[in-house]
């Protein structure tokens, strides 16, 4: 057995030469993508229901360990949105100690699943269904924001998305004008700004202008609330405003708060719960960090090492949460910036975590003057780029129809209820659909004119077929049951099987039963030009030569001197 593909993606660096120009395009890349993780951090952490600094941990932590550890040199892993719509739901029923355990399950079955060298069976999963859950997610995400946007103040939290938006609705007279104002100011430097001045993060400047707005309106007599008025932490017996500056302390996520406030207790039933969701963590862990890697490969024309990710990223999980981090997974729009700021190694991604460490020691007071407002409009951009809303309608115009309920069903199922039935739906249907489209493939119809020219003056008691198409579950038995239909005369029947791939379980119980039906008959069945693989099938199952009922030929001139010789005989055993 193989060893583990660990640190495959920094051993595939190193071979290519690390030297002074590689590590000055990894320090500008770490700088970037640094000060754009910062805000993003710490407003997905708020996303999911825990304090901002816990998506600064995740960074700090996850980060570097999947950078060194993982197989795709320019992935940039963190805290992302595709996780919104499932980790929200777990921390409001299992408090933070339950989400950062459940994170370190599913960093669990991420290595496991790199073990088993799964990380090519990712790409077998549909695109509609892919495309349809994100673009669900990415509508989720959007309503969630709805709150801090206009500043409402909602009774209570609702788990389903319809009620979710009759609250929204029954508290709009309730909005605050002064958190509005900064939304409106933030969403249009963000729309505008990359036009504009397309080197700088909109995101930073929209941040900027959003925290002086704030102050400015605070002075006019508008309140707008803030992260330190909404976050605090405890140092020194004192409690203090935003987030504290320093390292996080290593903690048990067990010894953390549940969701009643008192520490979790390990328990078989708390396994059992968080078993499932885990489950979900890791596989969309796994679909968006491999999906991550392939357009990072598209990007430079590298080549990620699969298995080597999925173990990289169950390492960071498995670890991050020891020292207060949620769960990680490589995101496309830091590793695109990543890859256009010249970054070399997965040296970039560790320098990143660095940036967001040194903002966190220095600048966290400046923090707390961040409008709650202006974070939630930075997500709803992230929303919106994530549903790819103008790729969505592209797709439901030019997509098959088939294609087009996968998606549709993926995007209300994601909205309505939640991203792991909406993918297992998603699959079921697709896999469902593409067993419809295979079977229609498979047919038992006429020869062809050259199969008919190796059978010519062929007697009325011949009759003659020729099957096309895999013979499965899907199509075996509407395929064989035309080998029933003939002419009550024919003593011999001319199976072409040339264009049979391949044959299940079902073919052969269904090709039994046809036999059958023809030694009651007095019927002889020929088959003709079947491949390696079918004959082994077919001999593995005991359908093979059985004189008088049941013959195996070559091709079709060898089936017309049988056919012809068998005529000859006066009777059929």
């Amino acid at each position: 057995m193989r060893a583990p593909p660990l640190f495959a993606a920094f051993r595939q660096a190193l071979r290519q030469g690390y030297n002074a120009s590689a590590l000055r395009g990894d320090v500008s890349a770490g700088l970037t993508v640094g000060i754009i993780a910062i805000p993003l951090a710490m407003a997905l952490a708020i996303a999911v229901g825990v304090p901002p600094q816990h998506g600064l941990y995740t960074v700090l932590v996850a980060a570097p360990l999947i950078a060194l550890t993982g197989g795709s040199r320019f992935n940039v892993s963190g805290p992302t949105a595709a996780f919104v719509v499932i980790l929200l739901p777990i921390t409001q029923q299992f408090g933070i100690g339950g989400l950062l355990l459940c994170t370190m399950l599913a960093g669990l079955i991420l290595i496991a699943l790199g073990l088993l060298r799964a990380g090519r069976l990712i790409a077998f999963i549909p695109y509609p269904v892919t495309l349809g859950f994100t673009a669900g997610i990415g509508v989720v995400i959007a309503t969630l924001q709805i709150k801090d946007l206009l500043g409402l103040q909602l009774d209570g939290q609702p788990q389903h998305y319809v009620e979710q938006l009759l609250l929204l609705a029954r508290s709009l007279p309730g909005a605050n004008l002064g958190d509005a104002l900064v939304a409106a100011i933030c969403l249009a430097v963000l729309i505008l700004w990359p036009r504009w001045v397309p080197k700088i993060p909109g995101h930073l400047v929209a941040l900027a202008l959003g925290a002086v707005a704030g102050l400015m309106l605070e002075a006019a007599g508008l309140p707008v609330a803030t992260l330190g008025e909404r976050f605090s932490y405890e140092l020194g017996g004192q409690t203090y405003p935003g987030i504290p500056p320093q390292l996080p302390a290593p903690v048990l996520p067990w010894h953390l708060p549940g969701p009643d406030g008192a520490a979790l207790v390990l328990s078989y039933e708390l396994f059992h719960q968080l078993l499932g969701p885990a489950f979900a963590i890791a596989m969309l862990g796994a679909i968006e960090s491999l999906l991550c890697a392939v357009v990072a490969d598209g990007m430079t024309g590298s080549n990620h090492e699969p298995n080597g990710e999925l173990i990289g990223q169950g390492i960071g999980n498995l670890v991050a949460p020891l020292f207060g981090g949620i769960t990680a997974t490589a995101a496309i729009a830091r590793t695109a910036a990543n890859v256009r700021a010249g970054a070399f190694s997965p040296m970039a991604a560790i320098l990143h975590a660095g940036v967001v460490l040194l903002a966190m020691l220095w600048l966290a007071p400046m923090f707390s003057y961040l409008p709650m407002a202006a974070l939630a409009a930075l997500l709803v951009m992230v929303a919106w780029n994530m549903s790819e809303a103008p790729h969505v309608l592209h797709v439901l115009r030019i997509a098959p129809r088939s294609d087009v309920l996968v998606l549709l069903t993926c995007l209300a199922l994601t909205v309505l209820f939640d991203m792991v039935l909406a993918v297992g739906v998603g699959l079921l249907l697709a896999a469902g659909l593409f067993i419809k489209r295979m079977s229609e493939l498979t047919d038992t119809g006429a020869l062809s004119r050259e199969q008919r020219a190796l059978l010519q003056d062929m007697p009325a008691h011949v009759a003659a077929y020729a099957i096309r198409g895999p013979l499965f579950f899907g199509a075996a038995e509407k395929a064989l049951s035309a080998l029933r239909r003939f002419n009550p005369d024919v003593r011999v029947v001319i199976v072409d099987i040339s264009a049979v791939p391949l044959l299940d379980m079902t073919a052969l119980a269904a090709l039994e039963n046809v036999l059958l039906d023809y030694r009651r008959l007095g019927v002889v069945l020929i088959l003709s030009g079947s491949n390696a693989r079918v004959r082994l099938k077919l001999r593995r199952a005991g359908i093979h030569r059985l004189a008088g009922h049941l013959y195996h030929v070559r091709d079709l001139q060898q089936a017309r001197i049988k056919a012809l010789r068998l005529l000859q005989e006066p009777t059929q055993a």
